[in-house]
């Protein structure tokens, strides 16, 4: 049985302070109330670390450069503490054969009782050769590694969807986990690469509450998923006012205004950056002057220029319209005290004529 993450944390000379410390902020970046520090707390004390074998298919590692970025909780807390990281072809000292024992171990030892990581996907065509991990195709590994596992994490767009490398007309057939691996609960966490809190979070709930968080109907984490970046981006008031950036950098996009017209994909695109933000909060691609491309939506890839406007949004454009709708509101306001004078009047006149 693996240590838990609390056994590991003082034998690394971590106070009992700081360690629930380290809860509560875990608790806020996962969206939590200051009740659940508590619970986290708990399952750190009590539950074994879970064991983890992260793959790597066709992809460019981006998911892993985010994920080392991590500061609520820091990367290193997640692999060295919360989780078992036992096998990551791209971060682990292990090489070669050595290296792909640590797989079979894992998947006898721990039977049911292990999570998958998936980072890129495994092409199909010429029963998978355009991917060798090992001596062997990719997808054998992967098929392998997740026989026996408690759950798959799809990491970034590339295995929850297939991403650039299933571009058109998909020379390699780069397919997507969830269409190679069909018996086994897999949670999508798309991005490209995806934000490197929401990754760590992932893992932190499941540790914590042993179950997969609630997902949307694509597979995704609701806590993460549930709203489009334009609902929560700061340029949004510059939309409903009719204010947009016309041409790079023109008068619009020193002010700040909207970035619709240049292509955003903020309006079709559910994911956390206008909220969570990268770098520690720093900054998302809007906030540094490009449009969202929508790369945590399926089919990004394929779906045009990045640059080209979206047609079919409505928007309503506030300071276009204030006038119009004042005027139709004053009118409809003016005919019902109208209407309701008339009847007074005619009452009025009624009641004098019974006297």
């Amino acid at each position: 049985m693996t240590e838990t993450f609390y056994e590991v944390m003082r034998r690394q000379g971590i106070s009992r302070r700081s360690f629930l410390k380290f809860c509560s902020l875990t608790a806020a970046a996962l969206g939590l109330g200051p009740e659940f520090a508590g619970k986290i707390a708990h399952a750190m004390e009590n539950k074994p670390r879970i064991p983890i074998l992260w793959l790597h298919g066709l992809e460019c590692t981006c998911c892993s450069e985010s994920f080392i970025r991590s500061a609520h909780p820091l990367a290193k807390d997640v692999i060295l503490s919360m989780v078992s990281l036992d096998y990551d072809d791209t971060i682990m000292a292990a090489s070669g054969h050595q290296a792909e024992a640590i797989v079979e171990e894992i998947v006898e030892k721990y039977k049911g009782n292990y999570i998958v990581a998936v980072e890129g996907n495994p092409p199909l065509n010429e029963d998978g050769m355009y991917c060798i991990i090992g001596g062997k195709p990719f997808v054998e590994q992967l098929r392998y590694a997740t026989e026996h596992c408690k759950a798959i994490i799809s990491w970034g767009s590339c295995a929850s969807y297939g991403c650039v490398q299933a571009a058109r007309p998909n020379p390699t057939r780069a397919t997507p986990v969830h269409k190679v691996i069909t018996d086994k609960p897999i949670i999508k966490v798309p991005g490209c690469p995806p934000i490197a809190e929401v990754m760590t979070a992932v893992v932190t709930y499941m540790l914590t509450f042993e179950r997969m968080p609630e997902l949307d109907r694509q597979g995704r984490p609701k806590m993460f998923y549930s709203q489009r970046i334009h609902d929560k981006c700061y340029r949004r008031p510059h939309f409903d006012a009719g204010q947009f950036v016309e041409s790079w950098d023109d008068e619009g996009a020193r002010k700040g205004y909207c970035l619709y017209k240049m292509g955003c994909k903020g309006p079709t695109t559910y994911n956390a950056c206008s909220t969570i933000r990268w770098n520690e909060g720093t900054s998302f691609p809007i906030q540094a002057g490009h449009g969202c491309i929508g790369c945590s939506e399926d089919g990004f890839w394929d779906k045009g220029s990045w640059y080209a406007r979206l047609t079919d949004i409505n928007q309503f454009g506030i300071e276009s319209n204030a006038d119009a709708v004042g005027g139709g509101v004053a009118a409809v306001v003016g005919g019902a005290v109208a209407a309701h004078a008339a009847v007074s009047a005619v009452k009025r006149a009624a009641n004098k004529g019974e006297e």
